[in-house]
């Protein structure tokens, strides 16, 4: 009987679907698995938001600590919440098909007005917040922390009237009937690793497992896109914190189209470049549009927004 293969999750149920999901195809492929539930310093904080809180690793380093440990063999995240730079002993074995991307707003009204004057919406995410004062100036913007479930029943509570999400956890729980509007990825550009589940494990597991569990989980095409969109992020030195975004796509020719860029924090400011080059080159790709938005105004912009925040931590 082989060893099972310990899959390291945090506890919302958001989670436990996806380590299923990977437990599933592994046992699929004749590989036994144990899920482990690790609680993160995101799941426990949720008074603040996640800007204020050190969004570097907030959902992934106590499930990193086990992964050096040996408490786990594997860990599983939402690629978008996966920090820029991956500490050296530790590595991405592979990044899963990815969901469709878009951002949805949901909401328990099926007349839901985007254009009303007093229309209130949760999200915790800096990007989508800088995003919506850009291209719905109107609405306020609230903090909505907590995993979906809780979001939602603030939501039915009436704190706001609507939650702006990533598609791809609403369709894994279900909540399809809840999606009023769809918002175009290419005017709501999507954060980095958006729709991807992936999996991470010490440098050291053993190599043959290693080969495996690739061979099992990742898919090629989503793998490729999100080189080029992790090199954009980790030249850009950003996370959660900061409002990027990055949107690959691999066109008929197996070309890499990356779209990324930069928000200011009011949505004054916008900055993005779209580029295309060969596969071998998405790393690099990733790199030289980074370097450009930093370039043509992006450094500025990432100035301004550390000095917010070393304001507001002096407060």
């Amino acid at each position: 009987m082989k060893k099972p293969i310990r899959i390291g999750t945090r506890g919302s149920k958001l989670a436990l679907w996806q380590a299923n999901h990977v437990a599933a195809r592994l046992e699929q492929a004749g590989l036994p698995t144990e899920i482990v539930i690790i609680t993160t310093r995101g799941d426990v904080v949720l008074d603040r938001s996640l800007d204020k809180i050190g969004a570097k690793g907030v959902f992934t380093e106590e499930l990193e600590e086990s992964l050096r440990t040996g408490h786990i063999d594997i860990a599983v995240h939402s690629a978008k919440d996966v920090q820029s730079t991956i500490p050296a002993d530790l590595e991405l074995l592979a990044f899963m098909e990815r969901e469709r991307v878009n951002d949805v707003i949901v909401s328990f009204d099926p007349d839901l007005d985007l254009q009303r004057p007093d229309l209130v919406l949760g999200t915790s995410s800096t990007r989508r917040k800088a995003m919506l004062k850009r291209f719905l100036p109107h609405a306020t913007t609230a903090e909505a922390r907590g995993n979906l479930q809780t979001r939602l029943r603030k939501l039915e509570e009436g704190q706001y009237h609507a939650l702006v999400l990533a598609y791809a956890g609403v369709h894994r729980m279900e909540y399809d009937g809840l999606i009023r509007h769809t918002l175009p990825e290419n005017q709501y550009v999507p954060a980095t690793g958006q729709g991807s589940v992936a999996i991470e494990s010490a440098r050291n597991l053993e190599p043959s497992l290693k080969a495996e569990l690739q061979r099992v989980l990742d898919h090629p095409d989503t793998h490729l896109a999100l080189v080029a969109e992790r090199a954009f992020l980790r030249t850009m030195e950003g996370g959660c914190s900061i409002p990027s975004f990055a949107l690959a796509t691999l066109t008929p020719e197996r070309h890499v189209h990356l779209h990324g860029g930069l928000i200011s924090l009011d949505g004054q400011q916008f900055i993005d470049v779209k580029q295309t080059a060969p596969a071998d080159d998405a790393e690099a790709l990733g790199i030289r549009i980074a370097e450009t938005v930093l370039a043509r105004g992006g450094q500025q912009i990432l100035n301004d927004i550390r000095q917010v925040r070393n304001t507001e931590n002096v407060a």
